[in-house]
């Protein structure tokens, strides 16, 4: 062997060797590299994610129909006095509740004090003349039938009797408007409830039956609650109370529902019991009263109040917590969790949300198990989910609707 063939031997093993070392390291590296995937790919598989469900059926639903009012008190008085005089004492504490009769003014009595005591002395006097007349008519009788008095002295003295008792009526009269003026020196509560403030205070003077307003006073034990509906509500709510399908608010009263601004729902209950007797012109609306119960003083006359009329009787419908309800562009949307634990989405249509509860109107089945709680976990439709079920409420009362369901006969 030459030196030329011994040198192409010694490349050729060398060559051979680097070939069979890359090979064996590239069959490393890719047995590397699948080992981390599948390791990667065991770590980056989460369990599936822990929803809330609810079973739906169909409950018991009424309509509600809103509206805005203000809070007005039942009886509402401007007190005014009926004398004139200096006001000699204030006997109520502004803003606190009173009773009807209680005094809450006190105005100088003197004047009248002194009138009244003139008036029962010219009484007195008037009924000591007058029983001095008829005796004296009743003598002239006596003495005519002998014939030792005229007949013309006879009339005039029963005349004068006659005169003489109308003194005294007129003279009562007088003790009486005395006796009714020194009472109004006490200015009384007409009614029972909570007064304001004190527009004259102790020493100035009040003018009777003017412009002195002492202060005013609202009943509390009940209120108004005055709203204005528009002639379209209107026209709907009278066909549906001619067909039997709603009360009417001036024979039986309409259930009523009434929320402040702060609180949550409408936890004030009322009937609404009158409607006016015309449309006005300018707006359109007329006018509707309701009357509440306000024994924990809750409402306030002037307050503005949230009203929600009842529309028409019950019905049965499907309600889902409204939290479960997802928007997509215009349209809305529910996940539901089928047999095989996956969650799918559905297409639904939506009526009025009654308490937190929102009426489906088409979409869903009685059955269906909508996510109520954890919509945000899921990321697409057929994504697996681990679903704990949960009792579903009811829009009349926070019931589950499956309770409710069940006390309704269908």
């Amino acid at each position: 062997m030459n030196y030329d063939d011994f040198h192409r031997t010694a490349l050729s093993s060398r060559r051979t060797r680097i070939s069979l070392g890359l090979a064996a390291l590239a069959t490393a590296l890719t047995l590397t590299i699948s080992g981390c995937s599948k390791g990667e790919a065991a770590a980056a598989a989460p369990p599936p994610p822990q929803v809330s469900v609810a079973v739906v059926t169909e409950a018991p639903v009424t309509q509600w129909d809103d509206f805005n009012g203000r809070v007005e008190a039942v009886d509402r008085v401007a007190l005014r006095p009926r004398v004139s005089g200096y006001i000699e004492k204030v006997n109520f504490r502004e803003g606190q509740e009173v009773k009807r009769g209680d005094v809450l003014f006190v105005i100088d009595a003197r004047r009248y004090q002194a009138a009244l005591a003139g008036a029962q002395a010219d009484l007195a006097r008037a009924r000591t003349t007058a029983q001095l007349r008829t005796t004296e008519a009743a003598r002239s009788q006596k003495l005519a039938a002998i014939q030792a008095a005229s007949t013309e002295e006879l009339d005039q003295r029963r005349a004068a009797a006659a005169q003489s008792r109308a003194d005294v009526l007129a003279a009562q009269a007088a003790v009486d408007t005395a006796e009714l003026n020194m009472s109004f020196t006490q200015v009384r509560a007409p009614i029972s409830g909570r007064a304001g403030r004190a527009l004259i205070t102790e020493g100035n003077l009040v003018n009777a039956d003017g412009d002195s307003v002492l202060t005013t006073l609202v009943s509390l034990d009940k209120v108004h609650v005055h709203f204005d509906a528009d002639e379209r509500s209107y026209l709907r709510y009278s066909a549906l109370a001619r067909e039997g399908g709603r009360p009417s608010e001036q024979q039986e009263g309409v259930p009523v529902r009434v929320g402040l601004l702060g609180e949550d729902g409408y936890p004030h209950n009322g009937i609404a019991d009158f409607v006016d007797n015309s449309v006005d012109r300018a707006t359109g609306t007329i006018r509707v009263r309701a009357t509440l119960d306000n024994a924990d003083r809750a409402l306030t006359p002037g307050l503005y109040a949230r009203v929600r009329l009842q529309g028409e009787r019950k019905e049965r419908a499907i309600v889902i917590d409204d939290k479960a309800v997802m928007t997509d562009q215009d349209r809305k949307f529910v996940f539901v969790v089928d047999a095989k634990g996956t969650a799918q989405r559905k297409d639904v249509q939506l009526g009025r949300v009654e308490d937190g509860q929102r009426v489906v109107r088409a979409g869903l089945t009685p059955g269906d198990r909508v996510i109520v709680n954890g919509t945000q976990k899921v990321m697409m439709p057929g994504m697996p989910v681990a679903a704990t079920e949960v009792p579903a409420r009811n829009a009349e009362g926070g019931r589950s609707v499956a309770q409710a369901a069940g006390a309704v006969t269908p």
